[in-house]
């Protein structure tokens, strides 16, 4: 059992931590990301600026201005991806060891439509060698595939 998660953890704390991250392609593409957020061009994204451009993570403006100037830089901004990261990356192994729970390291078609229900509707896309189980590789080449297929549009 030990050794699955050891291996899932090595698999998927990687891949796992770039999607989370929101991170969008190289750096140049995170750096246009924001060039294109900062609307006044003064190098910094107010609370407005951010809300618009990240409307998923306006609740967490306040925790993210370290400085509390009511501005966030770039600095700030991957001060707190960079601080968040472990705690997503712990979160994940989780998840997939819960739904992992024969303890094979892989999730079958049954074990996700119990614990994993989001993973269980897009299961055969995602099982991508068709024998019925996700694997931590099958996860991240389709994580993967998604973010790729996001920063072309």
């Amino acid at each position: 059992m030990f050794k699955y998660s050891l291996i899932a953890t090595l698999i998927l704390v990687p891949a796992i931590g770039v999607a989370a991250d929101g991170a969008v392609g190289a750096k140049g593409g995170r750096a246009a990301q924001f060039r294109n957020a900062d609307t006044d061009g003064n190098g910094t994204l107010s609370r407005a600026e951010f809300a618009r451009a990240m409307p998923h993570l306006a609740p967490k403006f306040d925790s993210i201005d370290s400085n509390k100037d009511g501005e966030l830089s770039r600095a700030e901004l991957a001060a707190w991806k960079k601080a968040h990261r472990v705690e997503r990356q712990a979160k994940a192994v989780e998840r997939f060891r819960h739904a992992d729970t024969d303890g094979d390291g892989a999730i079958s078609r049954a074990e996700a439509a119990k614990h994993a229900p989001r993973l269980a509707k897009r299961f055969d896309q995602i099982d991508a060698d068709k024998d019925g189980k996700l694997t931590p590789e099958e996860l991240r080449a389709y994580r993967e595939a998604k973010r790729s297929h996001r920063e072309k549009v």
